[in-house]
């Protein structure tokens, strides 16, 4: 989820259980759970590998973070306090700090760490899943974005989501999350 491993990357079982202390069962039973929710791809050889979503499916998965993000967004909103929006201003400058610094894991888990703190506010638990599956399934790929954003084509949209939040206004809110998601799309496909 957090960008760690680069899309394409093959992993064994044996390496698995070496990286996280454990043996075999449990790396086979989590590779397999991983697998079930499209975090990882099992070929018929057998290989374990991170996924490397094409343009079809990265389309597909933004499309969804898109309209799952702004319904928690908007569900969240009258929830959303002056601490909440304090504290969502630290971490979008933790954001800016890991681009500067250099550091795509730090970017990216700054990065949902911003928008989960606010869709905590929704109170919604399936949407909240959801979208975390789906950002589980696009971490390797948000690597690649990170790539992009450091080249030169960051604009941290979320200065827009916290005007909106501090305006109450539930469809700029809207609008910004799903500029902020539609942003990585138009970085990540050609």
């Amino acid at each position: 989820m957090l960008g760690e491993v680069a899309p394409g990357t093959a992993m064994t079982l044996r390496g698995i259980g070496a990286d996280f202390g454990v043996s075999m069962t449990p790396a086979r039973e989590a590779v397999r759970r991983l697998v079930a929710e499209g975090a990882l791809t099992l070929s018929a050889s057998g290989r374990v590998a991170t996924p490397e979503p094409g343009p079809d499916r990265i389309e597909e998965l933004a499309a969804l973070r898109a309209l799952i993000e702004a319904e928690l967004a908007a569900r969240a909103l009258p929830r959303a306090h002056i601490a909440l929006i304090e504290r969502m201003a630290a971490i979008n400058t933790q954001v800016d700090a890991a681009i500067a610094r250099d550091d795509a894991v730090g970017y990216i888990r700054a990065n949902l760490e911003f928008h989960r703190a606010l869709y905590l506010r929704a109170q919604a638990p399936a949407m909240l899943a959801t979208v975390e599956n789906v950002w589980l399934q696009l971490g390797p790929t948000m690597r690649q974005l990170y790539g992009q954003l450091n080249a030169g084509n960051n604009h941290n949209g979320h200065g827009r989501i916290l005007a909106a939040l501090r305006a109450g206004d539930e469809a700029a809110l809207r609008s910004a999350i799903s500029e902020d998601v539609a942003r990585g799309l138009r970085v990540l496909t050609p």
